[in-house]
């Protein structure tokens, strides 16, 4: 479930794919509280909410030849959002689901994190607890596939020989 760009590395500025990833698997609960205060703000809809279809394809071992996997249910929106003494910037959202909240939200942070003076308090605010969350997850099911783990040894294996060879 998570990509190569879900960490940054050290040092390395967050990018809009990024962070839009983020935006479109996190929980209501962490987006609405950091978002309260910008709620408010002037937004002109370029696209109101909309829910729709979309085929996923999905690849054998990773690598094969592509195939149709199924469709999901996706959310869009985008929206135009004014700062106070900035130009006007454009959020877009996409989450899997059918929940107009959640992509509202996703595109309003994508908008502020567009802007240079809310990108730092919104990443402290907003995304480090969003990864925090999701590595949360992730090492749940970690430990969920760890314990369904079967270990198989063999009668050599046990025994201690190497090379298949009986010991005298």
């Amino acid at each position: 479930m998570f990509q190569a760009f879900d960490n940054p590395g050290a040092g390395r500025p967050l990018q809009r794919a990024q962070w839009m990833a983020l935006l479109a698997r996190a929980p209501l609960d962490l987006l609405e509280p950091a978002l309260r205060d910008h709620l408010a703000r002037p937004a002109r809809w370029l696209r109101a909410p909309e829910t729709g279809v979309m085929m996923v394809q999905g690849r054998a071992g990773g690598t094969g030849e592509r195939f149709n996997l199924g469709e999901v249910t996706v959310t869009r929106c985008a929206l135009r959002v004014q700062s106070e003494g900035a130009e006007a910037t454009v959020g877009v959202g996409y989450v899997l689901g059918r929940s107009q909240r959640h992509v509202h939200l996703a595109a309003l942070a994508d908008a502020l994190l567009q802007d240079p003076a809310h990108q730092p308090a919104l990443d402290a605010a907003l995304l480090a607890p969003l990864r925090r969350h999701l590595a949360g997850q992730q090492a749940q099911r970690r430990a969920r596939a760890a314990s369904t783990k079967v270990d198989f040894f063999t009668v050599a294996r046990e025994s201690g020989a190497d090379d298949g060879e009986e010991s005298e």
